[in-house]
């Protein structure tokens, strides 16, 4: 017969083991979890970029991605850049380095300190390094043919209006615009009178930056349809300047009923204008002699009716080319293809505006297919504008569209 008490003691052995390890794993955990998180430490800070890795850096600017190296970092959840926040990717967190962008809101208090706080809260790092705001950036113009006397709007970033150096805008001739309201982005500011075309620039307490744009920018004029017209293309286009009133002068209107499908019949007269160069008694020269990949095409517009179908297209022709539209449905030459209602349904704007699109996106078909040719020097001769499919559906509609100042300029 077995003897019970081996069994019992047995059995009790093993009971008292498993509650032995159970109130160890309790133990130890209890001691995990109050078990004080080590505070970061920093070795040096260094930019992320590649070809200056090896410049330790004890400032950047905001914007800019910087790489801290340490120790004990993998417990970092908040990086803090004067009284500024930054975003943290817990990918970019390990226990020797941090990547991480300085935040691009300027602070509103300044101590030129980068704190790192641990995720329970209790150790942190308190660490010299200065946050420097760029310059003006000065982006482009809401429009770039504004009268004197009128609002232009400037957009960009860095606009600080400070003090002790309140912002400035200065016009071509170095003539100051008066500043009726600013932000962050966007300057309103009068055009002083006797205003001429060039660059302006905008003066912070950080800094001066001159625009790469021009304001009423005058190099390489196409079209103005004042002096410099359409004239002698089988479409001069119907001119306008006033409702709406015009920007500078004459202005080519684009107006009528356009259908919203595909292979629909299209309003010649009324959406389109042929710039043959022959045949208006103009030179066999370029327009445009810089590298066309780093050129856009601008001009000005003003959409008093929604425009909600079709798109504008824009072919360039060689000096050749006069006598025959042909080209505008045989793909023969690439072309720019500007549907600006296609996201929203729908496009109008709130006066004039200038519009800027790449020459490096010449590269459309008729139907807005990728086109089998490339756009060369030899073709930026003559200019076709019209108002046609392009290959995306819209709706039905009667767009008043104003067009002025064709040009070609540098990005």
């Amino acid at each position: 017969m077995p003897d019970m008490k081996k069994i019992n003691y047995k059995r009790f052995s093993a009971s008292m083991l498993v509650l032995v390890t159970i109130f160890t794993g309790f133990f130890l955990q209890s001691c995990d979890e109050n078990e004080e998180m080590p505070a970061p430490e920093i070795l040096y800070i260094r930019k992320t970029d590649p070809a200056k890795s090896d410049s330790l850096v004890a400032h950047a600017f905001m914007g800019d991605n910087i790489a801290i190296i340490g120790r004990n970092l993998s417990n970092v959840d908040e990086i803090w850049f004067n009284d500024q926040l930054a975003a943290l990717n817990p990918n970019l967190v390990t226990e020797t380095s941090i990547i991480v962008q300085v935040p691009e809101v300027i602070p509103a208090e300044v101590t030129n300190k980068m704190t790192l706080v641990n995720s329970d809260k209790v150790n942190k790092l308190v660490y010299d390094f200065g946050v420097d705001v760029p310059a003006p950036v000065v982006d482009r113009m809401v429009c770039e043919y504004v009268a004197d006397g009128e609002t232009a709007v400037i957009k960009g970033n860095y606009f600080v209006d400070d003090p002790a150096l309140p912002l400035t805008v200065l016009f071509p001739g170095n003539v100051p615009g008066t500043i009726v309201a600013s932000t962050i982005n966007e300057i309103q500011v009068t055009v002083p009178s006797g205003t001429g075309p060039g660059q302006i620039q905008v003066k912070s307490l950080y800094g001066t930056t001159r625009s790469r744009f021009f304001f009423r920018d005058d190099r390489n004029i196409i079209l103005n349809f004042d002096d410099l017209t359409a004239a002698g293309g089988w479409r001069s286009g119907v001119l306008g300047s006033s409702n709406p009133e015009g920007i500078s002068g004459n202005y080519v209107r684009f107006s009528g009923a356009l259908a919203g499908g595909a292979g629909v019949t299209w309003n010649e007269d009324g959406f389109s204008f042929n710039l043959w160069p022959q045949a208006n008694g103009r030179p066999d020269v370029p327009v445009y002699t810089g590298e066309l990949k780093d050129a856009v095409i601008k001009f000005e517009i003003n959409v008093v009716e929604p425009w909600e179908s079709c798109a504008l297209q824009m072919i360039f022709t060689p000096y050749s080319i006069t006598g025959s539209n042909s080209y505008i449905a045989d793909g023969s030459y690439p072309r720019g293809v500007w549907n600006p209602w296609k996201e929203t349904g729908t496009f109008k704007t709130d006066g004039w505006t200038t519009v800027s699109y790449p020459m490096s996106e010449f590269n459309y078909s008729f139907d807005g297919s990728a086109s089998t040719s490339s756009l060369t020097p030899d073709m930026v001769r003559g200019l076709t504008f019209y108002v046609w499919h392009g290959g995306v559906d819209g709706t039905d509609c009667n767009p008043h569209i104003c067009i002025d100042n064709i040009r070609v300029v540098p990005k």
